[in-house]
């Protein structure tokens, strides 16, 4: 019979397919039947559904950015800033800075390759490369960063690969297709370094340096900001700048040698408009620096690369990308760049901010919604982070899935197609315009403190950042901001992911083995010469660093060679990197470590008070609160009596007691409770689930409830109070 019914079923279809493909005429719908509601009606029905709770405070939401987003957007609010005669590539580029978006050109997939030793970081890259990734994305390791040679470094690999001499760079970059992948490298505070030992690698392979596309890139003043202070004045470094720029023009036309990234604010928990404007600021700083050292606009801002961290909020990462770009053109335009000059490139990833340690597979799902803004928004390549990056370096497994979302949005989500699908969003059309008032602003601020320098200088960036990440970790604190697997859903069953720290000592023998022995084949004398000649070569510098680094200087004596004038260099306060969920992980840290060392945690005994429909949503709330914490919580199917409850509380030798039941019955459990449980467990802290009235504060504190556990309630606090009572903490 059923399959009787499913052939009538086909048959049936199919004549319904055939009769539509006959069917030349459609009929008009027309929709007049259909009344469009006013916003004042909506405005009611809305308010009817909160049931009392004000409609403000519920369908407003306000941001870091002093943005607040409105329950609803409406064309005629919109009409004058509609696009309407504009396409991408076209104005001032907020609506993307290629013509037909990502059709002719995909955005760039740039896996992050990070193995200590270059060998097995070439072997990553290639298998990278085969495996979807589009773009050479390296990273180097601290000591690198620097300019230090492996055999002074502290934690060779820390953070990537570990480059000294050209036989390192030959070996990291063998067999790599760089005339048809792009090549990137973050540099630190000088590229001059890193390029000559790339470029004389590339020579040594007998390949062209002209045919290499990709950024290889300086940011002094992001190195200044991260550390403090860099290896010397700023002066020299953008002597630096200017040189490899140069050298850049007309040796590697297609090699970008600046890089701007905004990863030192945006960790440090600073909003949206703060992360824009500041590396808005840093990078006219940079341009300042170029064209008073002789270069041209175009060239000063071609050479530019952005670099921005995609967070949490879906929306504002749209709208800050959008907003960026015509920022950046206006910019460019006011210093008389024209239009090429005034498109910005923008490579994303997302912010580290945002990812936990405890429960790191969400992370996958944060990145994705981060790399998805990051398209909408109009990048023009990603660096999908593994869902372990907080914790350890990616593996197979984390790789994969990271670089495979980005292929999927491409093959099978479609997101090639679209040529700017947030355009004409009246939400988002709003959020784009407000963010680039609120980033202008807050540039020009910069601007009349002196710039970006001197705002350093006297602390005005990092106070203002610090002021937003107190507000981020407050908001936690009261899981306003709500952190999944940290502040709110833990999983109790967790075991944290194995770090998997590399054997440093090990590997610095290797290293310092590998590196001597290339050493002992040079002619000293010639490498001498060769370093010699580097201090007086002007704007030939690079060329100059690049026959040292053929004769066989290492990236140290090139880097000391180059930084001769001895200047020191500005100090400034560093920002300090954080994580949103870091003060939870660690507290949850301190009761698991406390647990398996002592057989003995901090035990919540739950006074449920009446049937289980009287008391379960308030104990399943105070469960997954204290569980925050990783404490034992003891439930119960309820009691019908307060002495029942007290003589089950004794029994459970509990260190604290939440009394859970309804407001209504309250009035009359409590001070029959309360002083009970405080008989039968002196030591304990009794809570009441919920909020008091204000009229019952009184008589509940004096029948001795201490505090209450309520959506109102500090939970990081009141964690740690309890930590402190068991002798967790001082």
């Amino acid at each position: 019979m059923s399959n009787g019914t499913g052939n009538q079923g086909e048959l049936d279809l199919q004549a319904i397919l055939k009769k539509a493909e006959q069917q030349t005429d459609f009929p008009d719908v027309p929709l007049d039947e259909f009344t469009p509601p006013t916003y004042e009606e909506w405005k009611e029905a809305c308010i009817a559904l909160l049931k009392g709770a004000p409609f403000e405070k519920k369908m407003y939401t306000k941001t870091y950015e002093g943005i607040t987003f409105d329950p609803m957007y409406f064309r005629k609010d919109t009409e004058d800033i509609l696009p309407k005669d504009s396409f991408p590539g076209m104005g001032d580029f907020m609506r993307g800075s290629q013509e037909n978006g990502y059709v002719g050109k995909p955005w760039g997939i740039a896996q992050s390759c990070d193995e200590t030793l270059p060998k097995d970081n070439n072997e990553l890259l290639r298998h990278e490369q085969e495996k979807g990734s589009t773009i050479y994305n390296i990273r180097l390791d601290s000591a690198t960063l620097v300019g230090k040679d492996v055999r002074e470094a502290q934690t060779p690999g820390d953070e990537g690969v570990s480059v000294t001499t050209v036989d390192d760079a030959c070996a990291l970059l063998d067999g790599l297709k760089l005339d048809e992948f792009p090549l990137y490298i973050y540099a630190g505070a000088t590229a001059v370094p890193m390029i000559s030992l790339v470029a004389a690698a590339l020579k040594k392979a007998g390949k062209d340096i002209k045919n290499v596309k990709g950024f290889i890139g300086a940011n002094p003043i992001g190195e200044l900001v991260e550390h403090g202070k860099n290896a010397v004045a700023l002066d020299k470094l953008y002597d630096e700048m200017a040189a490899a720029a140069k050298w850049a023009k007309d040796n590697a036309p297609g090699l970008k040698t600046v890089f701007v990234k905004s990863d030192v604010f945006s960790g440090g928990g600073a909003n949206d408009v703060q992360e824009a404007a500041y590396t808005l600021s840093i990078a006219v700083s940079y341009l300042r620096a170029m064209l008073d050292r002789g270069l041209d606009i175009e060239t000063a801002a071609k050479n530019i690369v952005f670099g921005f961290s995609m967070g949490a909020n879906f929306f504002l990462q749209i709208a800050k990308l959008r907003a960026l770009r015509p920022v950046w053109a206006q910019i460019v335009g006011a210093f008389g760049g024209g239009k090429e000059a005034q498109r910005m490139h923008i490579h994303a990833k997302p912010a580290l901010f945002f990812k936990t340690v405890y429960d790191p597979y969400v992370n996958m799902l944060r990145n994705t919604t981060e790399i998805f803004s990051g398209v909408v928004g109009g990048i023009d390549s990603f660096e999908s982070s593994p869902f372990d990056e907080p914790i350890r370096k990616g593996d197979e497994f984390s790789r994969r899935i990271a670089r495979n979302v980005q292929i999927i949005l491409q093959e099978e989500f479609g997101l090639l197609q679209p040529i700017d699908p947030a355009g004409g969003s009246w939400a988002v059309e709003t959020l784009t315009k407000q963010m680039k008032e609120k980033v202008w602003e807050e540039f020009q601020n910069i601007e009349a403190k002196g710039g970006i320098l001197a705002s350093l200088q006297a602390g005005y960036p990092q106070d203002s950042i610090a002021t937003v990440l107190d507000s981020r970790l407050k908001a936690a604190e009261l899981r306003k901001d709500r952190i999944v697997g940290n502040n709110m859903y833990p999983n109790m069953t967790e075991k944290l992911l194995d770090a998997r720290e590399e054997d440093v000592e090990e590997i610095k023998k290797t290293r310092k083995a590998d590196v001597e022995a290339y050493l002992a084949k040079i002619d000293k004398s010639a490498k001498d010469e060769k370093l010699a000649a580097i201090k007086n070569a002007g704007d030939n510098a690079v060329s100059a660093a690049i026959s040292a680094a053929e004769s066989g200087a290492t990236i140290a004596e090139i880097a000391s060679a180059i930084n001769n004038d001895g200047k020191p260099s500005e100090e400034v306060k560093s920002i300090a990197p954080h994580r949103w969920s870091e003060r939870f992980e660690a507290l949850r840290k301190t009761t698991e470590d406390y647990r398996d060392k002592n057989n003995d945690n901090v035990k919540i005994f739950l006074a449920n008070m009446g049937p289980i429909p009287q008391h379960k949503a308030r104990a399943d709330f105070t469960t997954g609160f204290l569980q925050v914490g990783a404490f034992e919580v003891l439930g119960n199917n309820g009691f019908q009596t307060v002495d029942e409850a007290a003589a089950a509380a004794k029994e459970s030798g509990a260190d604290a007691v939440v009394i859970c039941s309804t407001d209504a019955t309250y009035p009359e459990i409590v001070p029959a409770l309360a002083p009970k449980l405080h008989e039968a467990l002196p030591k304990a802290t009794v809570f009441l689930a919920g909020a008091a009235p204000k009229e019952f504060l009184d008589t509940y504190k004096d029948a001795g409830i201490d505090d209450y556990i309520s959506v109102r309630a500090n939970c990081y606090q009141i964690l740690q109070l309890l930590q402190k009572k068991k002798g967790m903490i001082a």
